[in-house]
């Protein structure tokens, strides 16, 4: 059975990924997902600085981060099936063009109002980089090496949203807060050179019955309108009008959408990309179990800065050990896949996960990096490389090569939408505890602390419903579409030999 096995999952030409030109084809695709994940995290530990060098408001502060949130969320699906029509290789350079510029505004940026609009430009050149460029990995790899390339993919990922924090840490305490955006110029500079050099173009695939304005204006709108939503409700109140107003109006919209969607002929989000084994249930997998993630990194690091009074470089460096356990799981994942399929490594990393935020959730208020936080990061990011990996994996497995961008785009907006909702919705958990407390006067710190622990436990138990959820997925081991369509266009030529 093994040998069937083996020759199932083989390349029919032999290993790409064994070659020169497939290792770097891996590394620049990864490198991708490397910016666009940690121009997430990387400005947050300058975020101090940038206040008080533009003179930002408090409220008007966190546009710095949302607006690159929201953005990025909002446009994923659109940039996603555009890579799919009008080829992938072009949207990851026009997308990373204006990533770059982008960041270079940013970074010379000597006004709110400019800095805000320059990050909400990255956001939109995320969204046409990221999900091009897993689809060109899911395209262009296939079999084993397949597995290996997703695995890559989840574990830069996963590693990004820390070394986004050490890098925000070590760039704004020794060059400036304006180095946060300056650094990824030289990376741009990298992918577009690759890009041209090494990816193959591709004509994307012509839509007959025209490109599906209305489906695009819908679920845009739906989805900016949503994230806009998350990310303000904890300043607005969950039962302020704004905030229900603003779901009910998302909602509306994606009805809409749906409705469109289902009486085109050719929509620009097939619903039938739905019914793909394992595909929604890893999405919704992916939703939940990064609200958890998510949140964690922002209330351990409020912990280590506002408790125990670390520097922002040293917050950066305790996530080192993080990003080593990230690896390590994403590597064991994809050793897994063959022999067990993905529903085994999902829910193990989901468990895993929960098991380090729940320790997380005892930190004291005069607690220590190596008592009470390094084991339990690590345990966290060893099931994080897990589930990442796993669930890419599974959201990727029998799709249709002419919708392996909507599929790449569906996946990232589920991490997208997770994050925004997580921290919308544990904040206000954290805050909430926080504020009783202080009401009653308790000591600043001891409430501060009370309040991540109980967003701490509540994220916890989001990643024990992942895992939940993830029990009810297909156990692909990362099978191809049953029926590809022919890619050679797609595919860079090489020589097995």
């Amino acid at each position: 059975m093994s040998d069937a096995l083996n020759a199932s999952t083989a390349p029919p030409q032999g290993s790409f990924l064994a070659t020169g030109r497939g290792k770097v084809t891996l590394a620049l695709l990864c490198a991708v997902t490397f910016l666009d994940v940690m121009d997430g995290a990387i400005v947050n530990v300058a975020l101090p600085t940038i206040r008080t060098r533009l003179g930002f408001s408090v409220q008007n502060l966190q546009w710095v981060v949302s607006g690159y949130l929201i953005t990025y969320g909002g446009f994923l699906l659109l940039g996603g099936r555009a890579a799919d029509l009008l080829g992938r290789r072009r949207l990851l350079i026009a997308g990373t063009a204006l990533f770059a510029a982008s960041s270079l505004a940013c970074g010379v940026a000597d006004a709110q109002g400019l800095l805000v609009g320059a990050r909400l430009a990255q956001g939109f050149g995320a969204a046409m980089m990221s999900p091009a460029a897993l689809s060109i990995l899911t395209t262009t790899f296939q079999g084993a090496d397949r597995h290996k390339a997703l695995g890559a993919w989840a574990g830069i990922s996963g590693l990004a949203s820390a070394a986004g924090l050490l890098f925000g840490g070590v760039l704004t305490q020794d060059f400036g807060w304006r180095w946060v955006f300056f650094v990824n110029l030289p990376l741009c500079a990298l992918v577009l050179v690759g890009a041209f050099r090494i990816l193959t173009a591709d004509r994307g695939r012509p839509v007959p019955g025209g490109f599906d304005a209305v489906g695009a204006l819908l679920v845009t709108a739906g989805m900016l309108l949503l994230i806009l939503t998350l990310v303000r409700a904890p300043d607005e109140g969950w039962g302020a009008g704004r905030t229900l107003g603003g779901l009910a109006a998302s909602a509306a919209l994606m009805a809409a959408f749906a409705v469109n969607e289902q009486r085109r002929a050719d929509p620009l989000v097939p619903l039938s990309v739905f019914r793909i084994k394992g595909l929604a249930a890893a999405d919704a997998t992916q939703v939940i179990a990064w609200a958890g993630f998510y949140s964690m990194f922002f209330f351990v690091t409020l912990y280590m800065q506002n408790v125990l009074g670390y520097s922002q470089l040293r917050s950066g460096l305790s996530y080192v050990p993080v990003s080593v356990g990230i690896g390590f799981g994403s590597t064991l994942a994809t050793k897994m896949f063959v022999r067990t399929g993905t529903r085994p490594v999902i829910v193990s990393g989901a468990l895993l996960a929960a098991g380090g935020i729940l320790w997380l959730s005892r930190i004291p208020v005069d607690g220590t990096y190596l008592g009470n936080l390094l084991t339990p990061l690590v345990v966290m990011g060893v099931g994080l490389g897990l589930l990442y990996a796993g669930v890419q994996t599974a959201a990727n497995a029998g799709v249709p090569e002419d919708q392996a961008g909507l599929a790449a785009a569906l996946i990232t907006t589920s991490f997208q939408l997770g994050s925004a909702l997580g921290l919308a919705v544990f904040s206000g958990v954290a805050t909430s505890r926080t504020s009783h407390l202080l009401a009653v006067h308790m000591p600043l710190p001891e409430a501060l602390t009370a309040g991540f622990q109980r967003a701490l436990l509540v994220s916890a138990l989001c990643l024990v419903a992942a895992g939940a959820i993830a029990l009810r997925a297909s156990n692909t081991r990362g099978e191809p579409a049953s029926t590809p369509e022919p890619h050679e266009n797609l595919e860079p030529s090489y020589d097995p030999a």
